[in-house]
């Protein structure tokens, strides 16, 4: 999530966990096991709540990806089968995130030291935030950007382009006026999109069960080479548009198959067996190069 100061982003990311499945037995088992080798459990319980971790951004590569004299497990590692939440990304290390990367796609972080070599589980969900510039007010005519466009071109750029490659879904969030804050409270609450989230999971659960799958894999971001292709076929319009929009914004083929497991979870939600031209687009929206490109018109603005 990119936008100015206050506009939220981080009460959003703090809000996730309520919308998302409770953890099953297996995953509480997981998790539980992780935090035994780290801080502990709480009161000695497992755990029944999904994780959410939000490192402050000083945090070492040691303490978020793991490792230590001792080898614990870090930040990503607690947060499995849980949320990650990263505010103020490129104020983090820049080592610490790229040492993101091979978490993000295997869903497992190695550790290797001279005496051992050591795997620790990390399949979580990276939810992070930043401002568009440094000093919050790029875009904002009533708080011009002294050094606007430069200022966000150099902030945008302490975030590399395969870590930004590998986050599916990139949202610009806007400031909230004085009469919106005065608005009634919208009628849709989390519970109600907890039970769309909820649906969405059975009908993955179902599908990886009937593939022989269950127990193996649990949701759409676990399914990968041939079994993506299984279970993400576009319809004869939507694979026109995917490789159109392959072309145009030069995706790679990581992206591609990103675009397609988006939308994939994107008609799950709408309760949808088809993958259509309309979940397809949707997905599209959500890639970087739209992001960047609403943030370099509003450095030119």
């Amino acid at each position: 999530m990119i936008g100015p100061p206050g506009s939220g982003k981080s009460m959003l990311a703090a809000r996730l966990p309520g919308i998302l499945p409770p953890l099953a037995p297996e995953e509480a088992l997981e998790a539980s096991l992780i935090h035994s080798l780290g801080e502990g459990l709480p009161q000695g319980r497992l755990l029944r709540r999904r994780p959410f971790r939000a490192p402050h951004h000083s945090c070492s590569a040691a303490a978020l990806v793991g490792g230590g004299p001792r080898a614990r497990p870090g930040e990503i590692s607690l947060a499995h089968r849980g949320v990650l939440f990263l505010d103020e990304l490129p104020e983090f290390n820049r080592a610490a995130l790229e040492a993101l990367r091979q978490p993000l796609e295997t869903g497992t972080v190695c550790i290797a030291r001279a005496q051992a070599h050591l795997a620790f589980p990390a399949r979580f969900l990276l939810v992070a935030a930043m401002n568009p510039c440094a000093c919050g007010h790029l875009g904002d005519c009533r708080r011009q950007c002294p050094r606007a466009p430069a200022c966000g071109a150099d902030y945008a750029g302490k975030l590399s382009g395969p870590l930004l490659d590998r986050i599916d879904l990139h949202v610009g969030v806007s400031a909230l006026s004085a009469h919106k804050l005065q608005l009634p409270a919208p009628r849709e609450n989390s519970a109600s999109v907890a039970a769309r989230v909820a649906a969405a999971r059975h009908r993955q659960l179902a599908r990886f069960a009937a593939a022989g799958l269950a127990g193996q894999v649990r949701n759409n971001a676990e399914a990968d080479g041939a079994l993506l292709e299984n279970i993400a076929v576009p319809d004869s319009a939507a694979e026109r548009l995917l490789g159109q929009a392959t072309e145009a914004l030069g995706l790679s083929a990581r992206a591609y198959n990103r675009v397609l497991r988006v939308a994939r979870t994107i008609a799950d939600l709408a309760g949808c067996d088809d993958l259509g031209c309309d979940h397809v687009a949707e997905a599209l929206s959500f890639r970087p190069a739209g992001l960047l490109s609403d943030v370099r018109a509003s450095t030119m603005a």
